[in-house]
């Protein structure tokens, strides 16, 4: 039986708060290379061109903005999926937002767009979350149940992982199938500040839509009748919690490529810490994802030089055993 961690939630946000902080700054410090970081700020800050001044704002600072932004995004849009549909298995990409970014990205990739113009795997991206969030919603129908949305989210999810496959047989050379593949896997390394300022405004605006659905996350943990009894406008609420993961994961995922399991891990890992409320899961799980991924970042760095671990790769490798002890966990509860 699952029972709640009796920590003060407020205790728990600063505890995180702090943890993350101390990553990120960690994630500045930690490279291939040692460079003296306040000396590359100070010449940074003085307009001083220098190559570690470079370092420290073209790649190092990059790196950690982009690791910090998209943990969070998938902390907290797994929290709102597993809040929405009441299943603790649920993830951001359950409803095809992360596959239909992928799928876009890949279509501009496929296609050489992204060397004409860097807006546009990120554009892709957005366009192709969007595009099999609103297939899955219209599939599934206005009136469908929990379990319409997920059949409907598995299909869509299917659907675009076999056009990815169609387009990496299709490639026209060995250098297109390389470049699809190796973002497919997951990276936030190699990334420059335009890159941040792009995924920036899909993020904020999909963190903004998430804000004030806590409360009626809670009123559903009693079920969908009794929540619209209360006031919850259940076609609204699935609306806005859709479009809003769409919005920041597909802007996440078209810069960093597919990352998984960190918003299925975290929400799971940090619910008995809030008592099991929807509302305070939101916040704890989006500093939870961007603590997870600065971790599993700097994690990359420190492996053997020549080493090139794509930070998706470790994810998985973390999230998929964690993933199999929550079915055996499940199952044991159903004897």
């Amino acid at each position: 039986m699952n029972s709640a961690v009796n920590i003060p939630y407020r205790n728990l946000i600063w505890l995180l708060t702090a943890l993350v902080l101390l990553a990120a700054t960690l994630s500045i410090f930690i490279g291939s290379n040692p460079v003296p970081i306040l000396r590359a700020a100070r010449e940074a800050l003085s307009d001083t061109h220098s190559v570690i001044a470079l370092i420290l704002t073209e790649i190092r600072l990059p790196r950690t903005l982009i690791a910090l932004v998209t943990g969070a995004t998938l902390g907290v849009s797994g929290a709102a999926m597993q809040g929405l549909l009441r299943n603790p298995l649920a993830s951001p990409g359950l409803i095809g937002s992360a596959s239909g970014a992928a799928l876009g990205a890949v279509v501009m990739l496929y296609f050489g767009f992204g060397s004409l113009f860097s807006l546009a795997t990120p554009v892709g991206g957005v366009v192709g979350a969007l595009s099999a969030t609103l297939l899955v919603y219209l599939l599934a129908g206005r009136q469908a149940g929990t379990l319409t949305l997920i059949l409907a989210g598995v299909a869509i999810n299917s659907l675009a992982l076999a056009m990815i496959s169609l387009l990496l047989n299709l490639a026209p050379s060995p250098y297109a199938v390389r470049e699809i593949v190796l973002w497919m896997l997951g990276s936030i390394a190699n990334h420059s500040m335009d890159d941040f300022r792009i995924l920036l405004p899909g993020v904020l605006l999909g963190w903004l839509m998430l804000i004030g659905t806590g409360r009626s996350l809670d009123a559903l943990t009693l079920g969908e009748e009794t929540a619209t009894t209360m006031g919850v406008r259940l076609h609204h609420l699935r609306w806005r919690i859709f479009l809003a993961v769409a919005l920041s994961v597909g802007s996440a995922v078209s810069i960093t490529g597919s990352i998984g399991f960190v918003g299925l891990v975290v929400p799971h890992m940090l619910r008995p810490f809030v008592g099991f409320q929807p509302s305070r899961l939101l916040l704890a799980s989006g500093l939870g994802g961007a603590l997870l991924l600065l971790l599993a970042d700097i994690a990359t760095r420190l492996f053997p030089a020549g080493t090139d671990i794509k930070v998706g790769v470790l994810t998985s490798m973390v999230g998929a055993p964690f993933f199999l002890y929550l079915i055996i966990k499940s199952r044991r509860y159903q004897l």
